[in-house]
């Protein structure tokens, strides 16, 4: 039965089916509850500064690469908590922060994404992923040295997740090099109180230049060859493509010009393409479709075509073996847990991360009236009940983050559950072509 696109957001004042256990702590069922109960206990001494973190950054809206006050702001907050922090670390507003406990031991990577988007500023709610990265970092630093375990967090800002690809700049310049497994979260509408554990879109993006020749539009236009008109055309095309594509794909893209006017021929025009699938290998073999509108537009207008691929994400690979185990810590003390909600028809350069190393990335359901990217999420991101939404994942992703560095054999489960999956994506590369 049809679901009224109503019911998947959470209301501001909804109660949902976990009223009561925002701090609740399960004392049995899941690994080593002392470590849950004193991540716990530490985030919710940093609650206040946590909120007040938050609400700073969300104040401060910045676009991608210009994260400026952010970076500032949050370098602070974590230097003062006792970690290891290098400033502008490989980019400019990006950073990181380390602390390890002891000799040896394995390493846990966190991310904290910064920007905001063009005019409707946290739509996404990065100031809250921002502060998650944060909180738990905080935690697993505080349960290394209370249960005396050795091992290292590693925190990184990462900027431009909204068009920019931060993450994959990083991963080029070795950021993620030495983690064992990174983890981040991101919230999103859903049922009240849920964590879900979906994946999401890969994408990749696309710039395509046509270029002809101008000749006066009224008194010769046979003399021209018009850019514009090719690039309609080509829109035109990928408009009919669609109805030949699965209904999982997402192909979206806009006009751009310079010094056209009426009376003159275009012989330039700029064109804008995402292609988006549920996986990298869907996206490689539609591209491969979407190419040939390009082409077969500048063939029939007798223009030149260039088409350049300007970036791609892929889609989010949950390791098994991490998101079993966050899934179970959050199910039994903060509410329900799916795997259909969360961003699974939108896109993030922390795709290209899952892809590189054991990972997971949970969305966490927000009270919210609009989507990500409305002015409503802008709202939705600074409110009290966001922020507890956040502590609670927070909690279950930093007792995750102390499996993996305390049991041995939770964490081989890891290595080979990522090895399974790698498995998993050359089957789907052959299955795409």
């Amino acid at each position: 039965m049809a679901q009224n696109a109503a019911d998947l957001f959470w209301q501001p004042g909804d109660k949902g089916a976990y009223p009561d256990r925002a701090d609740h702590i399960e004392q049995g069922g899941i690994y080593k509850p002392e470590y849950l109960e004193y991540i716990s206990s530490t985030i919710a001494t940093l609650d206040k500064e946590l909120f007040e973190l938050s609400q700073d950054i969300h104040d401060h809206p910045e676009l991608r690469f210009e994260e400026r006050h952010a970076h500032d702001v949050l370098t602070s907050f974590v230097e003062k908590q006792g970690f290891n922090v290098t400033r502008h670390h490989l980019l400019e507003t990006a950073w990181v922060a380390t602390y390890t406990h002891g000799n040896g031991g394995r390493t846990l990577g966190v991310n904290s994404e910064m920007d905001a988007l063009p005019g409707i500023g946290h739509a996404c709610g990065h100031n809250l992923i921002a502060t998650a990265g944060v909180a738990v970092a905080c935690a697993v630093k505080a349960a290394l040295q209370k249960f005396d375990i050795s091992g290292t967090v590693v925190l990184l800002g990462t900027p431009a997740e909204e068009g920019g690809g931060g993450k994959l700049i990083l991963l080029d310049k070795g950021a993620y090099e030495g983690m064992d497994a990174c983890v981040m979260c991101h919230p999103a509408p859903g049922p009240p109180h849920s964590l879900s554990l979906s994946s999401c879109l890969a994408l990749q993006r696309i710039t395509v230049e046509y270029r002809g020749h101008t000749a006066h539009a009224a008194l010769s236009p046979w003399e021209g060859q018009n850019a514009l008109d090719a690039a309609v055309l080509a829109y035109t095309n990928i408009s009919l493509l669609r109805q030949q594509l699965k209904p999982t794909h997402r192909v979206h893209g806009i006009f751009e010009g310079k010094d056209w006017t009426p009376n003159i021929i275009p012989d330039y025009a700029q064109m804008n393409w995402y292609v988006r699938a549920p996986t990298r290998a869907e996206v490689q073999a539609a591209v491969k479709r979407v190419v040939a509108c390009f082409e077969a537009a500048a063939l029939a207008t007798g223009t030149k075509v260039d088409v350049q691929f300007t970036g791609s994400t892929f889609d989010i690979r949950q390791n098994k073996a991490l998101s079993d185990e966050a899934a179970d810590v959050y199910s039994k003390n903060y509410g329900p847990v799916d795997y259909k909600y969360g961003i699974q028809s939108a896109s993030t350069d922390f795709g290209n991360v899952t892809y590189a190393l054991p990972s997971i990335h949970p969305s966490f359901a927000i009270p919210t009236t609009g989507s990500n990217h409305t002015r409503e999420f802008t709202d939705a991101a600074a409110t009290k009940e966001a922020h507890q939404a956040m502590l609670n994942v927070s909690k279950a992703l930093a007792a995750t983050g102390m499996r993996l560095l305390t049991d041995d054999d939770f964490s081989q489960k890891v290595k080979d559950t990522f090895q399974e999956d790698l498995r998993l994506r050359k089957l789907e590369a052959e299955t795409a072509k």
